[in-house]
């Protein structure tokens, strides 16, 4: 079941992401860390589970200091789904890149939750794009497809 997003939901959504943007690409693991409810749920692609605001905020740190160092995020919404005033679920597609535009080879699912007046990120899963089985995938669908027309 879906609700209609009002467009003051969609602004603050918007600045959600705007602000978790702004907070990798300039390294700050606290910023980053603060866009997420005290209990949040992070899935990274390699699928390592981080529990907790804390937890995000330690890991974090690292990324920033080592191997994430510099980076800087693309990232470009697919859909947002309000299932409730006060859950939104928003897919998204990004990248990493320290030089020139990011390919987007993640695919994440955001689930944004109100805790007042604020929007934060309550699950957070990503997941690296698989070009073989996005082509196989896209292949059967047509060819399931025009079997279903009578071609």
């Amino acid at each position: 079941m879906t609700t209609q997003l009002t467009d003051d939901t969609a602004q603050a959504i918007t600045a959600v992401l705007d602000r978790m943007v702004a907070a990798w690409d300039a390294g700050d693991a606290h910023a980053y860390a603060a866009e997420f409810t005290e209990d949040a749920s992070y899935v990274i692609y390699a699928g390592i589970a981080y529990q907790g605001r804390e937890e995000i905020e330690r890991s974090h740190v690292t990324v920033f200091e080592t191997y994430q160092r510099g980076s800087r995020m693309t990232m470009k919404v697919l859909s947002t789904t309000a299932l409730s005033d006060d859950v939104v679920v928003v897919l998204t597609e990004g990248g990493l890149s320290r030089r020139g535009p990011a390919r987007l080879t993640k695919v994440q699912t955001f689930t944004l939750v109100r805790e007042g007046d604020v929007w934060r990120c309550a699950a957070f899963q990503n997941t690296k794009k698989n070009r073989m089985m996005i082509a196989v995938n896209t292949w059967d669908t047509r060819r399931r497809q025009r079997a279903a027309d009578g071609r």
